[in-house]
């Protein structure tokens, strides 16, 4: 599976040949480091975020988030599903974001000693994020040894509450320095994200650390709420687009399409494994939610991990996704989404409204539909329809409408829904990390086959091998517990993360 990775890296030395500062006839880790070029660091190591992130915890994410559920005529995903995913699963998915992360890391070590503060605000902003995503899953993780090759390899670890104030710091320095009077060369065609655009990289900056900072709204308050607040106050700018690597550099080949879908349909050469979770399935079909269709093909939902399910397989719903979806880092939906959070929180829900609705408009634009239910996947056209409609939704007596008038719970209830569905099919380990942080969406206190089930309530897995409790985190892949002597001692994965306790 790890070539799948290596092949996604390859498309940016491909996008990038008419470059002069990047030579396309040399790998970028068989470069000396020293003598590597920013633009081929920053987009092997982009593309290499993107790619394990869409393959390996899009999957974990997307079971464990109930957008999905494992199928019942296949049996890829039954660990994730029945929470049984142990130090031998998914190894891939620790090694290859390491291995992209060395790729920033030392673009983030040439750019400040080059005193690039361009690709220095990219390379800081791109090993939070990844770095974000590691030790939400695994709590303790290595940061400031991360990386650092023949010169240290045991690195310690950091535990997740210091990595999380090392984020802040590093986002910081890389956004107080200045851009107007970087050195050359300027980013380009290597940022896929925003070709350059630097003041879309501030926002992203920005974006992050109120990712950071919300994180941590149960577990430390005072962090959370002196952070976001001294944002506001300075007026910070966040996105309002789409920060995602584009569809443009996906094509329906073997090695070069989406990685969620290269990896679940092509590489395993079929499409029954993922199928309609009932829990969003049901979600979306009790408020008529258009999406549906967008998301799920034709047939019903599965009980979450009933993948022992006496139904006949033709009558579940399969997962709908396209080889040319783009990979989103932060999309312009969960920004807003954020936002919103973020002013009913520290600002009196100044504007938090007009903030959600946003967020529902922009994750509508971001699902269009583009399955036609006539044809076999092998004869899909993928073609992208236009947006379904978001008005209706939000309007007064609509179903998603913002609860202007009630409690901050039912205020956070709506936020957290919205970004929930927002978050398929790629960011669904995003919506497993918020669940457990605000307990959004709710745990049904029946199984999904009891006529009181509320719609879109989570459910404990059919076939869940770990007592009643939902999974809090992964393991540390066997690989790096064998190799490594400062690894510590294994956790289940029913223990929660730091910011979850």
């Amino acid at each position: 599976m790890k070539k799948i990775i290596f092949s996604l890296v390859a498309i940016s030395f491909l996008l990038l040949s008419c470059e002069d500062q990047l030579d396309i006839n040399r790998d970028p880790d068989l470069l000396s480091q020293d003598n590597a070029a920013l633009s081929s660091e920053i987009a092997a190591g982009m593309m290499g975020i993107g790619a394990t992130q869409n393959f390996y915890y899009a999957f974990i994410g997307g079971i464990w988030a109930q957008q999905w559920s494992q199928s019942l005529a296949a049996s890829q995903y039954r660990a994730i599903d029945d929470y049984s995913i142990g130090t031998n699963d998914y190894i891939g998915g620790w090694s290859n974001m390491y291995d992209a992360l060395s790729d920033i890391k030392n673009a983030k070590k040439l750019a400040l000693e080059q005193e690039n503060w361009n690709y220095y605000l990219i390379a800081s902003c791109l090993d939070v994020y990844a770095s974000q995503i590691m030790t939400d899953f695994y709590n303790d993780v290595p940061y400031k040894e991360a990386n650092l090759g023949i010169n240290n390899l045991q690195p310690n670890f950091n535990t997740g509450q210091e990595i999380y104030d090392f984020m802040i710091e590093d986002l910081d320095d890389a956004l107080g320095r200045d851009l107007a009077n970087s050195s050359l060369p300027a980013p380009g065609a290597d940022d896929f994200m925003f070709s350059g655009v630097m003041a879309r990289w501030v926002e992203f900056a920005n974006t992050l650390k109120l990712k950071i900072y919300l994180r941590q709204t149960e577990a430390r308050s005072s962090v959370a709420q002196a952070g976001i607040t001294a944002m506001i106050n300075a007026n910070a700018a966040f996105l309002n687009v789409d920060a995602a690597i584009p569809s443009s550099v996906f094509k329906d080949e073997a090695n070069i399409s989406n990685p969620l879908y290269e990896n679940d349909r092509r590489q395993l050469n079929t499409n029954s494994n993922l199928r309609a979770s009932t829990t969003l399935w049901s979600y979306l079909d009790a408020n008529s939610d258009p999406r549906l269709d967008a998301f799920y093909g034709l047939g019903n939902p599965l009980d979450q991990g009933d993948y022992n399910s006496d139904a006949a397989p033709n009558s579940v719903s399969i997962a709908d996704i396209s080889p040319l979806s783009p990979v989103f880092f932060i999309s312009a939906a969960q920004s807003y989404f954020m936002q919103a959070e973020a002013m009913e929180r520290y600002n009196s829900g100044t504007g938090a409204k007009a903030l959600y609705d946003a967020g529902v408009a922009a994750a509508f634009e971001k699902s269009p539909n583009f399955f036609d239910d006539t044809k076999s996947e092998a004869n899909q056209n993928w073609v992208f329809e236009a947006p379904y409609d978001h008005t209706p939704f939000i309007e007064t007596g609509g179903a998603y409408e913002y609860p202007e008038a009630g409690t901050l719970d039912d205020k956070l209830t709506a936020i957290i829904t919205q970004k929930w569905i927002s978050n398929y099919p790629d960011q669904g380990y995003e919506s497993f990390f918020e669940q457990h942080r605000t307990g959004i969406p709710a745990i049904s206190a029946v199984p999904q086959t009891s006529l009181s089930y509320v719609p879109g309530e989570f459910a404990y897995s059919v076939n869940g091998v770990t007592g009643g409790i939902f999974p809090q985190r992964l393991v540390y892949p066997n690989t790096e517990l064998s190799r490594n002597s400062n690894a510590p001692e294994i956790v289940e994965i029913t223990v929660p993360v730091w910011w979850n306790n």
